[in-house]
């Protein structure tokens, strides 16, 4: 399983373009459709959601991770192995969290770059192509490095800001396992704890675990984003009472 995560959104022809260099590399493996609006050019905010999703994939999933405003200068591209799943990307900290916290990482750097291959898409050039190869169990050996450690390291610990607004206008963060007697609060508002949507009020702002186990900032049946002015980057503050 091949599973793509980038900030390559949906109107564009990027994500047909990477998927068609799968098709030729991998014709056999399944492809999934994780995520194309990770916020742009925003590979801290993408190393978080990384870290949070990676766990719901089979142990050898190969995941395609591309938030890359660096494309085409010196930075690095890498391969990372952590919890028994196969990462493939850019050197700008987006793979750092997950690699962070687990403790069977494995590391390598890409050498290999096809002849005149363009400088600002990767993602389909460099990146599919290995991911491909992996998934198909024919590890690149001779288009890899082994890698020390990586050249940009976030911090792993919890991100205490929003890093993802969905469509619903729910704001995700980087806090992990809140318990329900915290408080929390985000735009100068605080926010009451609700299991679920339901539990809420119609236009009542709640805080809750999500599916993820990130902290999430919501409305029932409104925005959140609109509501309280939210957006990529705010921060939040969670006071734990125990």
């Amino acid at each position: 399983m091949i599973v793509l995560f980038t900030d390559f959104g949906h109107r564009d022809p990027y994500v047909g373009q990477v998927k068609a260099r799968l098709a030729e590399h991998a014709p056999t493996q399944l492809v999934v459709d994780l995520l194309h609006d990770v916020p742009d050019f925003n590979p801290h905010a993408g190393a978080h959601l990384l870290a949070a999703f990676a766990s719901g994939f089979p142990p050898g999933s190969v995941f395609l991770a591309v938030v890359d405003p660096g494309v085409g200068t010196p930075r690095d591209a890498v391969v990372v192995l952590a919890g028994g799943r196969w990462f493939v990307g850019p050197d700008n900290g987006l793979l750092s969290v997950l690699t962070a916290r687990h403790t069977d990482t494995r590391l390598w750097r890409i050498t290999w770059q096809p002849d005149g291959v363009p400088a600002t898409f990767h993602g389909r050039d460099v990146f599919a192509q290995i991911a491909a190869e992996i998934a198909s169990g024919e590890f690149p050996t001779d288009k890899l490095a082994a890698l020390d450690k990586l050249a940009v390291e976030f911090d792993a610990g919890d991100l205490a800001r929003v890093i993802y607004l969905d469509h619903f206008g729910n704001a995700w963060t980087g806090v992990r396992g809140v318990p329900n007697d915290a408080r929390v609060s985000a735009a100068g508002v605080p926010f009451t704890h609700s299991e679920s949507f339901g539990f809420a009020g119609k236009g009542e702002g709640f805080w809750f675990n999500n599916s993820v186990g990130l902290l999430e900032l919501a409305v029932n049946r409104g925005s959140a984003a609109a509501t309280y002015g939210l957006k990529v980057g705010d921060p939040v503050k969670v006071q734990r009472l125990n």
